[in-house]
């Protein structure tokens, strides 16, 4: 069999560029059938990285397994410099800790308040009082634009947006270097989606933070990724600005980039 690539047997960064994620030769599959094979992909420090797909092809399951939610097959995945499969337990609790994670849909626990589901990763990762817990889950809330009264609400009683803000402030809990979103403007209306967006901008120039932004909204597409990565066949096809993606041939491209809601939305941003 033979052996995995590694980050260091392909290009180096760009220039100035800090490499948070490499991953290389990626084969991740469920019985007989495989999701996606030789995949490469790189997330670098300090952008806003979109990862588009068609449905089904394996975006959020790609995510899972660089957060080593799923075994992979093959390949390999290095984070912020370190290859995951070759920490302790200890070592890869620790690199959780510099990662937050929005959820599709939020996945908020319904039983437990916006306050308490923010505390959530400080209970279980930091040694503070209730009184430290309480101070910085309002700070986070307040940080996501929801209203001091969202504290107490369950989710049940929040609107999309809302919950959408709510998980946000939980994956920003620990002040992690990156944090994945997974479809964070899917079924909000269009207002709504477009203030997220400027909200996840915001707070990564704010912060300092990495994003990595599985979506399939063209306007996050066109404003607010500084790269796109683009899964089909199994792989990444191509990686780059809105640019590359629209100078692209490739039929799914052209079909994703070049469509009517593609065009108005580029009309729109011009």
């Amino acid at each position: 069999m033979d052996e995995p690539r590694r980050i260091d047997d392909l290009a180096p960064p760009p220039e100035g560029r800090e490499r948070i994620i490499g991953v290389r030769g990626l084969e991740v599959g469920f019985g007989d059938k495989t999701i996606f094979r030789d995949l490469d992909l790189d997330v670098f420090r300090g952008e806003i990285l979109g990862f588009v797909g068609g449905s089904g092809t394996g975006k959020s399951v790609l995510t899972r397994a660089i957060l080593g939610l799923l075994p992979t097959r093959a390949g390999s995945i290095e984070i912020f410099g370190r290859d995951r499969a070759g920490l302790s337990a200890r070592e890869r609790q620790a690199m959780e800790t510099r990662w937050g994670v929005l959820f599709q849909n939020g996945a908020l626990f319904s039983g437990l308040t916006v306050k308490q589901n923010v505390q959530m990763p400080m209970r279980e990762h930091r040694d503070l009082s209730q009184g430290m817990m309480d101070d910085l889950a309002m700070l986070k809330i307040e940080m996501v634009g929801l209203k001091p009264d969202a504290a107490d609400k369950f989710p049940a009683e929040l609107s999309g947006g809302m919950i959408k803000r709510a998980a946000l402030a939980r994956a920003l809990s620990l002040d992690p270097d990156i944090v994945f979103l997974d479809e964070p403007t899917s079924g909000l209306d269009p207002i709504g989606a477009a203030e997220f967006d400027e909200l996840i901008a915001t707070l990564r120039d704010t912060l300092g933070l990495t994003v990595y932004m599985v979506t399939h909204d063209l306007d996050s597409l066109f404003t607010v990724c500084d790269r796109i990565a683009a899964l089909a066949e199994q792989r990444v096809i191509a990686e780059g600005p809105i640019e590359t993606m629209l100078a692209s041939d490739h039929p799914w491209l052209r079909s994703y980039f070049h469509g009517k809601r593609a065009r108005a939305v580029a009309s729109e941003s011009a």
